[in-house]
Formats: structure tokens, C-alpha cells, sequence
């Protein structure tokens, strides 16, 4: 499958920017998939007005694939974006799945994508820690010719490798790659990205993606400008594709139309910089920021847990759960900012998206 097959509308809402929550995992008390909630979920993002999901990521839980849920947890989420009917009606998705391990691995998952109807996959590169530039090349190839692809730097706190200008340069040249989501949570290391992407002339190819949850605001604001051959190219990050957004989904899309409103008339207000700060500091407490990010799963969850979404808290791993003093964090950020939380929007609709 190459770029040029994605449906226009789907492809044309990805470059635009909109709003993807890294889809979460809904499991009972047994830690078995909980499919009755693990579609709920996926309502509750169409319903908010998300752009599209993507399913099978570092949210979703790498260990799916162990578990053997990668293809079953692909399949519900496509099936609700193919036949639930969501507020203020049907309209294009792009739809992205996790991809993972070595290559054999990642490409028959791609492969499982594809056939299913996914747009692009999000490679991760962590099973292959070690391998040179050269290798993680040759990867990235190898499954770009089965699907679209959407690069993905990960923090190297959760898993993530230190990956140089020199390889964003040469993956951004791969013809078939259509985004790259950044979460390394660094400003070094983001420019490092795009930096690669207008090195190799791809800025018009390859839309930007933030996925660095503590810069969320800033990511999609400011435009960034950076010279090649002498002359200034300005490149700017369009959506996000975010952990942070699988809670407070209808709240991102409204604040995500509000960057878009003022990046078109060039004037942003301070009360929008001013949200930057305030997103930070929830993610501080969702993500688990004092504990090195132990906690940033289990407390996506115990946010939609709270909500009547989610029966537990649990993740396929026993060992993960909430950090010592998370619980308080979470309950400090949602009385702070109410107007960043969805707690409203789900309870008028958590029947429906149960039934």
C-alpha cells in the first residue's frame, strides 16, 4: 500500500492537523480484554470529535502482542470507526496502528494493519536498541513497502532511542513515510526531527505530529523556521497525537480548532499561552512525572476510571498501577482546571457508549 492510496479526505485531514488519542486498554479485573469498555472507549473518542485513533501503541501497551490482543484490539477499534454513527455525524478518519519488533515482526503486523483498513503505522524502533543507523534504515524501509508510515521518536524514559539528525534525515527521504510523531521530550531532540525533515526536503510529504504530552500547546503554536541552502524554511507542527489526549478528548478538539483559529489570523491570545502551562501540569500528574513516568499508563486510566469508562485500573503488567501520591496529583489537576477535563461530556453520554 503506498501514500497515494490513502483515501483523499483521510489524507487531507491528517495534513491539516487533527486531534489522535493513542488508544487505551480496557481490561477486567482477570487483566483480560474487556471489550464491551474497550469499544466504549473508542465511542467516546469519535464521539468527542477526534480525527482519527491510533491503536496498538505504547498507550494500548506493547504487551498486547504477548498476550496475543494486538489484532483483536485492531479489529474493535476499526469496527467502531467503520459503523458507530457519532455526534454531529460520520465524517473521514485516519486511522494508525502501533507497529513493533524486529522486522519479520513489525512488517507482518503491518500487514495485519493494512489488511484491515488502517491508513499508516506508527513504527517503533525499540526492539531494535543497538542496531546501527544503517540497520534501523534498512527496517524502516522494509516495512514502509507494506504500509504507510508515521516515525515516531520515543523518549527514551519509556523505551524510546536516541535517534541523530543523520537518521530523521535519511528516514524522512523514504517515499512512502506521511508523518512523524515527536515524543522524545526534548526541544533538542524535536528540532533534531525536523531539522532531518527539511534537510532531506520532505516538510510537503511528511506532516508533524507532536507527541511531547509536556509541550503540548507550544508544540502547535509557534512556527518553526530553520535554513537550508541559505534560505529559511518554516515548517509547524499541525495536530498531536498524544497519551494525554486519550483523556479530555472533547477538550483537546476544542483546543486544537483554538490554535488553528489563531494560527490562521496570526495572533495568538495570552489566555491560549497561558493553557500551555496548565496542560503541563496535568500531564505532570497523568504521566507520573515524579516517579520517571512509572505511572503513565495506569493514570490515563484512573482518569476515565474516575469517569465510569474504565472498571479498573489494570494493565497487563501487575507491577504497573498508580505511584505513591499519584491519586492526589490527579485529584489537584482536575479541581485546578476544570475546563481541561471531560468529566460532563461523559457522563451525558457513558450510557450510550456502554449499550
Amino acid at each position: 500500500m503506498h501514500r497515494t492510496q490513502i483515501p483523499a479526505a483521510s489524507l487531507s485531514l491528517l495534513r491539516r492537523g487533527t486531534v489522535i488519542p493513542a488508544h487505551l486498554l480496557a481490561l477486567d479485573a482477570n487483566r483480560r480484554l474487556d471489550e464491551r469498555r474497550q469499544r466504549a472507549m473508542s465511542r467516546y473518542y469519535l464521539d468527542a470529535g477526534a480525527g482519527g485513533l491510533a491503536v496498538g501503541v505504547h498507550s494500548t501497551q506493547f504487551a498486547i502482542r504477548e498476550k496475543g490482543l494486538h489484532k483483536p484490539v485492531l479489529e474493535l477499534a476499526m469496527h467502531e470507526a467503520q459503523h458507530w454513527e457519532p455526534l454531529g455525524g460520520r465524517r473521514p478518519l485516519f486511522m494508525i496502528a502501533g507497529l513493533a519488533g524486529p522486522t519479520a515482526q513489525a512488517a507482518s503486523e503491518a500487514e495485519t494493519a493494512r489488511a484491515l483498513g488502517y491508513h499508516a503505522g506508527l513504527l517503533s524502533l525499540a526492539a531494535l536498541r543497538g542496531a546501527d543507523e544503517d540497520a534501523l534504515i534498512a527496517h524502516c524501509r522494509a516495512v514502509a513497502e507494506v504500509m504507510p508510515l508515521v516515525g515516531f521518536y520515543l523518549q527514551p524514559a519509556v523505551g524510546g532511542l536516541h535517534l541523530p539528525v543523520s537518521f530523521w534525515r535519511r528516514f524522512a527521504a523514504i517515499d512512502n513515510v506521511i508523518a512523524i510523531k515527536m515524543a522524545p521530550f526534548s526541544r533538542y531532540r524535536t528540532l533534531d526531527v525536523v531539522r532531518g525533515v527539511v534537510e532531506a526536503g520532505a516538510e510537503d510529504r511528511i506532516t508533524l505530529y507532536t507527541g511531547n504530552d509536556d509541550h503540548i500547546v507550544l508544540d502547535l503554536l509557534a512556527p518553526l523556521v530553520l535554513m537550508r541552502e541559505g534560505q529559511p524554511v518554516t515548517v509547524r507542527i499541525r495536530g498531536g497525537l498524544l497519551g494525554h489526549w486519550s483523556v479530555g478528548t472533547r477538550r483537546a478538539v476544542e483546543l486544537l480548532a483554538r490554535i488553528h483559529e489563531a494560527v490562521a489570523a496570526d495572533a495568538v491570545p495570552m489566555q491560549l499561552l497561558a493553557l500551555d502551562g496548565q496542560v503541563t501540569d496535568c500531564n505532570a500528574a497523568l504521566f507520573d512525572v515524579d516517579h520517571d513516568f512509572r505511572g503513565c499508563i495506569a493514570g490515563c486510566h484512573e482518569v476515565l476510571r474516575r469517569q465510569g469508562l474504565l472498571e479498573g485500573i489494570w494493565c497487563l503488567d501487575p507491577q504497573e498501577g498508580l505511584s505513591p501520591g499519584q491519586a492526589d496529583a490527579l485529584s489537584r489537576v482536575h479541581d485546578a482546571y476544570p475546563h481541561l477535563h471531560d468529566d460532563d461530556f461523559v457522563a451525558a453520554n457513558l450510557a450510550r457508549w456502554l449499550g
